[in-house]
């Protein structure tokens, strides 16, 4: 039975937050207490600093998001945004513009006069200049550093930061999605991500700045039908760990952002785009596949893609103000979670727990 169940979910989710209110409130004084005697320490006075020491680091670990990390002057500072024809992208170069950095505008559309690259380019900004660029293609992510290059104001300070936040989604479940589908999504999200970073490193290194890849909470945990997507940012989060250890001795920070459900903000995901791409999975998966899973299982799944259309966050000045403080901020995080509570939580279920748990809870 692939239905929803609510009420199972529910129940598991009140049993497991009494197992961990019994572990808190027994096992873990007793573990303290336990500690504290084999470190020579009173009971009761060893079992009490642990508890006091215990709080303290949880209140600094809630409170260090909110204490002020200092930020770096914009003052000459460029930022090369890729993606920039719609939704993050489009709202970031505005944004990051109003700050009072000189923007570098990457937008798929530009030879095409796209309403997005239109819009950003009738600003008429010397510091904003918009810049044709495909991720996939070596040809043009070279011509946009070339130009880049260029049109810096001081090329010997390099360039700043760069974000890499062209993406595409897809979904559809794996015997229904073609080896043509996964390397799509892939050349994009992933491919794309590396290739332009390799090719603005040399600039970012001279100015010691910053290099921010948007990944996903799905570059965290995985889901059903999502799996072209969830690879691709999976290989975001991995090449950023990576990338992140080799820059330190340059002085490079790399983070990640990591945006929930702003499918109705950024418009990524339409009842068109779902209809659209039903069709195609339906009419190029096997007929065996057609045979075993049936059309009710497959309507059904689609469904559930048409209800996520109208979810999500509507506002994407959560990511915005994240990926703003992963460019100014002295001491940036290696990872921000722009998403609700929900997501969060799931994620840290998903991310943490044995996927015994997660699996009741979620599938």
């Amino acid at each position: 039975n692939m239905a929803p169940r609510p009420l199972l979910r529910a129940a598991l989710l009140v049993a497991f937050s009494l197992f961990l209110t019994m572990v808190l409130a027994f096992g873990l004084p007793a573990a303290l207490a336990w500690l504290a005697h084999c470190a020579g320490f009173t009971e009761e006075a060893g079992a009490t600093h642990c508890l006091a020491l215990l709080y303290a680091l949880f209140v600094l670990c809630v409170a260090m998001p909110r204490i002020p990390r200092g930020s770096v002057s914009v003052e000459g500072k460029a930022v090369f945004v890729t993606g920039c024809d719609s939704g993050f992208g489009h709202a970031l170069a505005k944004h990051l513009h109003k700050l009072g950095f000189t923007v570098f505008a990457g937008c798929f559309l530009k030879d095409q006069a796209g309403e997005g690259a239109m819009e950003l380019e009738n600003m008429h900004c010397d510091r904003l200049k918009v810049v044709q660029l495909d991720v996939c293609s070596d040809e043009q992510v070279s011509k946009a550093v070339e130009f880049i290059r260029a049109n810096l104001e001081n090329p010997e300070r390099g360039l700043w930061a760069v974000v890499n936040n062209a993406g595409v989604s897809m979904f559809g479940e794996v015997e229904f999605t073609t080896m043509d589908t996964y390397k799509q999504v892939s050349e994009v999200n992933l491919w794309g991500t590396i290739r332009v970073t390799k090719a603005v490193l040399p600039l970012i290194r001279r100015a010691k700045g910053r290099v921010v890849n948007i990944a996903s909470m799905y570059g965290r945990m995985g889901n059903a039908l999502r799996s072209p997507y969830c690879i691709s940012k999976y290989g975001v989060e991995a090449f950023s760990d990576c990338l992140r250890y080799e820059m330190k001795a340059w002085g490079v920070k790399v983070s990640v952002i990591e945006p929930g459900n702003f499918i109705v903000a950024t418009g990524i995901l339409t009842r068109d785009i779902v209809a659209s791409t039903a069709e195609k999975l339906w009419k190029e998966a096997p007929p065996g596949v057609q045979e075993d899973y049936g059309k009710p299982h497959f309507e059904q799944y689609m469904a559930l893609m048409r209800s996520y259309c109208n979810s999500g966050q509507r506002d994407v000045t959560p990511v915005l103000d994240d990926i703003t403080d992963a460019v100014v901020s002295k001491r940036p995080f290696t990872r921000y979670n722009p998403m609700e509570p929900y997501w969060w939580i799931r994620m840290q279920v998903m991310s943490h727990l044995p996927g015994a748990i997660s699996d009741r809870l979620y599938f």
